[in-house]
């Protein structure tokens, strides 16, 4: 498969970005893994959990998370990790504003950012490497929205915002 390069030569300063960490049980050493390299990047990171391999419901980290990034809007990103990707990306939708990416490569990461102007990134802890989730990380944080004809897009996901043909 042929992939655009959507980040090109986009000097990295990590000290700019701020991420909003979060994850269940099955996501935990990932996160874990991309707390510890984020920080040694120099940029900002607060974890919402979960703190331990021990079981916990993921909706409620996600819901939590989404929270906070859609009242920090521009300043902060989400990251959130769970098995599969699935329960957390469909947790943090359920809050208005959040637009959360289930992302299994780089490249659907930047344009999840580019086209959607996704602000949390949701990973399959269970399918990929943590080297990979950080990969993502980096396409997701360094990668901007296009605006034009992609926020009128956006716009229509919000709820209220546009009206829906009846089925039937």
């Amino acid at each position: 498969m042929n992939h655009p390069d959507l980040l090109g030569s986009i000097p990295m300063d990590w000290t700019t970005k701020a991420f909003v960490l979060g994850s269940d049980h099955a996501g935990f050493e990932t996160k874990e893994f991309l707390r510890t390299q984020l920080l040694a990047k120099g940029a900002q990171v607060h974890d919402m959990g979960c703190y331990s391999p021990e079981s916990v419901d993921y909706p409620q980290v996600a819901r939590a998370l989404a929270s906070a990034v859609v009242a920090n809007t521009k300043d902060v990103q989400g990251l959130l990790l769970c098995g599969s990707g699935n329960g957390v990306c469909i947790s943090a939708n359920r809050i208005s504003g959040a637009r959360a990416a289930l992302c299994w490569l780089p490249e659907l990461a930047a344009l999840a950012r580019a086209h959607n102007n996704a602000n949390i990134l949701c990973l399959p802890a269970r399918f990929v490497t943590p080297e990979q989730a950080l990969a993502m990380v980096e396409a997701f944080a360094f990668t901007s929205f296009e605006g034009g004809r992609h926020q009128r897009r956006v716009d229509l996901i919000e709820p209220g915002l546009a009206s829906s043909p009846a089925i039937g």
